[in-house]
């Protein structure tokens, strides 16, 4: 399995551990997230990841920031990118049974370590349930 993961300045601490954990599980992992806690734009770590999701270079994509939301809207532009904002284990296993979704986005001001922890495990583990969501799902895209 591959990932591929991206923070901002509130997300580092969080990424390390996240990553720290998927290396002990024997997970590939593609670094994109700032390693620093200075102000950095969110935007310029989350596009990387979107992209290799887009474009099917990895298997799910990891997005931290303090709310969560920012980097959420920004993979969201992606055609083949469902990012789902999660915060507790029950949404994270609902994002990826019933929308598919391939980017976890984990607010780190609003989450313990632990708890990002056990989302992302969660979030890997879990499959997608297909049948009465996959109509759902596909209809998704804007098609614009």
């Amino acid at each position: 399995m591959k990932i591929a993961i991206g923070n901002d300045h509130a997300g580092t601490a969080y990424k390390f551990a996240i990553v720290e954990y998927l290396e002990s599980e024997g997970i590939a992992v593609t670094n994109y997230g700032t390693n620093e806690e200075s102000s950095v734009d969110y935007p310029d770590f989350v596009h990387p990841v979107a992209k290799d999701v887009h474009d099917a270079k990895v298997d799910f994509g990891i997005l931290i920031c303090g709310s969560g939301n920012g980097v959420c809207m920004t993979a969201n532009k992606y055609g083949n990118v469902r990012a789902g904002l999660c915060w507790i284990k029950e949404i994270t296993e609902l994002a990826r049974q019933h929308n598919d979704a391939n980017v976890i986005c984990i607010p780190a001001r609003y989450t313990s370590k632990p708890q990002a922890i056990e989302m992302v495990r969660t979030f890997l583990n879990t499959a997608f349930e297909g049948g009465r969501h996959r109509n759902r799902v596909e209809k998704i895209p804007a098609g614009l």
